[in-house]
C-alpha cells in the first residue's frame, strides 16, 4: 500500500508541477518576460545600423500586439456575454408584458361582445335583430325592424348562412312593413332584392376564398348578367372627331383642336400604343380619359413608378406561399376588356418614370405578332378548375378591342424613352393648350370596336394615298439613306398606310398626315444621333423638303429639323 501512495503521490505531483510549469511559462511569455525582451531589445538595438532598428522596432511591436489582440478578445467576448445575459432578463420582462396586455384585450373584447348583444336585442322576446352597425352602441333609440331590413342580408352573408338567413330576416321585415299598410308587391320586392343582393355577396365571398384570381373572377361575375348598350353603328369618322371634340367641351370643360384629336383617331388606326408627349399642363392624361368617357367605357389609370422593372409590376405574380396571383389593375383591365365589345383604354400615366422597354418589354413583344391569335401572356403554367372562364391554360390573351396609350414628359426626372419603343408606337406632340369655345351639348355614343376598326378599314380603301405622293416619300426616304444612313423601315411604312387614310378621312390631308408621320417617326431619330457632325447637313435636308413637297408643304417636318439645328 506505501508503495502506491509513493507511486501516487509522484505521478500527481508530476502533473501539477507540469501544469504549474505551462501557466508559469504563459505568464512569463505574456507578462512577466517583457523585462528580459526589453533587455535583449536594448543591448542589441544599439549595435544595428538604421536598417536593423527599424526592423528591431517592427519586430518588437508585433510582439506587444500579440497579447493586446488577447486581451481585446476577451474583453470583448466578456462584454457580449454581460448584453446578452441582460437583454435576455429584459426580453422575458417585455414577454410578460404583452401577455397580460394580450389578456385585457381579449377581456374587453369579450365585454364589448357581451354589450353588443345586450343592445341588439334589447327589443326583447325571441326575435333576433341582426347588429347594424357602430352607432347602435352611441344612439339613444334602438333600431327599428324596418332600418334593420336592409342590414339582413349582409348580417346573413357574413355569418355564412348565405341566401337563406337573408331571405329570413327580410321575411320579417315584410310581416312588419305588412302591419305598417304595405303592399303585397312592396314587401316581395325587397325580399327579391334582398335575396338577390346576398346571392351576389355570398359568392363574391367565396370567390376570394376559393379562386386564385379573385380580381379577375369578379370581373366575370360583374358581366355574367351585363346587358351591352345599344351602338351607334352609322356614324363616320368625321362625325366621330366633332361629336368628341363637342363631348369634351359641353360635358367635361376640355377643349382640344381638331388636329389633335384627327392624329389621335389616326394613331388608333396605326398601332395599339400611343405616346402623348409634351409639356406638364397640356392634357396628355385628360386626353384619354374624356376619349374614353366619350365611349362610355372609362379608361384604367395606371400610375408608373420609378421601380418599375420587369412584367410583374404591370401583370402581377403567382405567389407560391399564398397559392394567389398577386393581380394588378393593369391584369384587370386587360381582362375585362376582353369581356366587353367597345373600345378600351389603359393609361400608363407617366410611363417613362422607368425604362419602358423593361417592364412593358413582353407587351410590345406580343402586338408585334402579325395573328391576333399570337397575342397571349402566360400568366401560370397549368389552368386549374377555379380560374376565371377568361384564362385558357393559364394564358391571357390581349384583346384587339384595347389601346395602351402612355404619357411622357421630357425632363430631368425621366428616362429617354428608346427607338424600340418609338418605332412601335405613335407619338402626339401636346406642347399647347387649345382655346375655348362654345358648342351645343353633346351625350355620349356607343361604339362597338369592330365598328371602330370597320371604319379604320374603310378609309383605307376610299381614301387612298396618291401615287405621285409615295414617289415623293420614296425620293426622300432615299436622299435620308445616302447623307443621313436613316431609313423609313417596314414598320413605319405601314403605320403610314394605316394613318394618312384615317387622317384624311378625320378631316385632315394626305400631305399635313404624311408630314406628321415624317417628323414624329423619321426625323426624330436625328434625337439619337450626334447631331453636331450633321448640322450642316441640315441645311440642304430643309431645301431637299421643299423643293420636293413644295415651300411649305411639309411644315411639320421642317420646323422640327430647324428645331434640332437650332438646339444644338
Amino acid at each position: 500500500m506505501s508503495e502506491f501512495l509513493g507511486f501516487a503521490w509522484e505521478l500527481l505531483a508530476k502533473v501539477v508541477y507540469n501544469v504549474v510549469a505551462v501557466v508559469s511559462s504563459i505568464l512569463n511569455l505574456l507578462v512577466f518576460g517583457w523585462v528580459e525582451y526589453f533587455n535583449i531589445f536594448m543591448t542589441y538595438f544599439t549595435t544595428f545600423d538604421l536598417v536593423g532598428k527599424i526592423g528591431a522596432v517592427i519586430l518588437f511591436a508585433m510582439l506587444i500586439a500579440v497579447p493586446v489582440l488577447i486581451v481585446a478578445i476577451l474583453i470583448h467576448h466578456y462584454r457580449i456575454n454581460r448584453r446578452l445575459h441582460r437583454d435576455d432578463t429584459s426580453n422575458k420582462a417585455l414577454y410578460r408584458e404583452i401577455g397580460r396586455l394580450n389578456k385585457q384585450v381579449l377581456d374587453l373584447m369579450d365585454e364589448k361582445n357581451k354589450l353588443l348583444a345586450l343592445k341588439v336585442n334589447a327589443m326583447g322576446g325571441t326575435k333576433q335583430i341582426p347588429y347594424v352597425g357602430a352607432s347602435a352602441l352611441a344612439d339613444d333609440h334602438l333600431p327599428t325592424v324596418g332600418n334593420v331590413v336592409g342590414a339582413a342580408a349582409g348580417t346573413a352573408t357574413g355569418a355564412g348562412t348565405g341566401e337563406g338567413a337573408a331571405a329570413t330576416a327580410v321575411m320579417s321585415g315584410n310581416a312588419s312593413l305588412a302591419l305598417d299598410g304595405a303592399g303585397v308587391k312592396d314587401a316581395a320586392a325587397a325580399m327579391a332584392k334582398a335575396t338577390v343582393e346576398a346571392k351576389t355577396l355570398a359568392e363574391e365571398k367565396e370567390i376570394a376564398q376559393a379562386n386564385r384570381f379573385p380580381k379577375l373572377s369578379l370581373v366575370d361575375l360583374k358581366y355574367r348578367d351585363w346587358e351591352s348598350p345599344a351602338y351607334d353603328d352609322a356614324i363616320s369618322l368625321e362625325d366621330f372627331v366633332d361629336s368628341f371634340r363637342a363631348f369634351a367641351c359641353s360635358q367635361m370643360k376640355l377643349y382640344y383642336t381638331p388636329e389633335i384629336i384627327r392624329r389621335f383617331v389616326a394613331g388608333m388606326a396605326a398601332s395599339k400604343l400611343l405616346i402623348l408627349e409634351g409639356i406638364s399642363g397640356t392634357g396628355k392624361t385628360s386626353l384619354p380619359y374624356s376619349f374614353s368617357r366619350y365611349l362610355d367605357n372609362p379608361a384604367t389609370i395606371v400610375s408608373v413608378q420609378p421601380s418599375f422593372r420587369d412584367r410583374t409590376e404591370v401583370l402581377g405574380y403567382f405567389n407560391e406561399f399564398s397559392k394567389r396571383f398577386n393581380e394588378t389593375e393593369f391584369l384587370r383591365a386587360v381582362y375585362e376588356a376582353g369581356l366587353r365589345q367597345d373600345p378600351s383604354m389603359i393609361v400608363l400615366d407617366e410611363m417613362n418614370l422607368a425604362r419602358v422597354e423593361y417592364y412593358f418589354a413582353e407587351i410590345l413583344s406580343v402586338l408585334e405578332m402579325p395573328s391576333h391569335d399570337e397575342w397571349v401572356l402566360d400568366l401560370v403554367p397549368t389552368q386549374w378548375a377555379a380560374d376565371p372562364k377568361g384564362l385558357h391554360d393559364g394564358k391571357l390573351t390581349i384583346p384587339d378591342s384595347l389601346w395602351f396609350i402612355g404619357t411622357a414628359n421630357n425632363d430631368d426626372s425621366t428616362f429617354t424613352i428608346t427607338d424600340k419603343v418609338y418605332d412601335r408606337a405613335i407619338p402626339i406632340e401636346l406642347n399647347e393648350r387649345a382655346d375655348a369655345f362654345e358648342c351645343e351639348p353633346h351625350e355620349r355614343v356607343h361604339v362597338t370596336a369592330e365598328h371602330l376598326q370597320y371604319l379604320f378599314q374603310k378609309a383605307k380603301v376610299e381614301y387612298v394615298i396618291d401615287d405621285e405622293l409615295l414617289q415623293k416619300m420614296h425620293k426622300l426616304d432615299q436622299y435620308l439613306q445616302t447623307r443621313f444612313k436613316l431609313a423609313f423601315g417596314n414598320r413605319i411604312i405601314k403605320q403610314m398606310y394605316d394613318f394618312i387614310p384615317v387622317y384624311v378621312a378625320c378631316g385632315g390631308t394626305e400631305l399635313g398626315g404624311m408630314d406628321y408621320i415624317i417628323a414624329r417617326k423619321v426625323l426624330k431619330k436625328f434625337e439619337s444621333m450626334n447631331v453636331s457632325f450633321v448640322r450642316d447637313e441640315m441645311k440642304g435636308l430643309i431645301e431637299y423638303i421643299e423643293k420636293t413637297f413644295g415651300e411649305g408643304g411639309l411644315p411639320d417636318s421642317v420646323m422640327y429639323l430647324q428645331r434640332i439645328q437650332n438646339f444644338y
